[in-house]
């Protein structure tokens, strides 16, 4: 099953300025799992030591925000994933 990953440009640094990264996985998680194995300088930078997403990332799957429980979330073949930095000040 392939899953197609789109890197944003600040993190295209560590997929060897992969723009996007076909994976493949039966849930969200596995298939950041496989992303992360591929290119495993990306780690710091969407997890933390306890292995846990780090706060300010967020993940779209087929347009849809995945949160909480949704690395658990079910994907497709031809699905695509989105990962991002959410931004915040004030």
């Amino acid at each position: 099953m392939s899953v197609k990953i789109n890197i944003p440009s600040y993190l295209m640094p560590y997929t060897d300025d992969a723009e996007a990264v076909e994976t493949d996985g039966s849930t969200v998680g596995q298939c950041i799992d496989n992303l992360i194995k591929q290119f495993p300088g990306l780690k710091k930078m969407v997890f933390d030591k306890k292995g846990n997403l780090l706060d300010y990332v967020s993940i779209y799957a087929d347009g849809d925000f995945v949160y909480g429980d949704g690395l658990t979330r079910p994907v497709k073949d031809g699905d695509e994933l989105h990962l991002f930095y959410v931004i915040g000040g004030g």
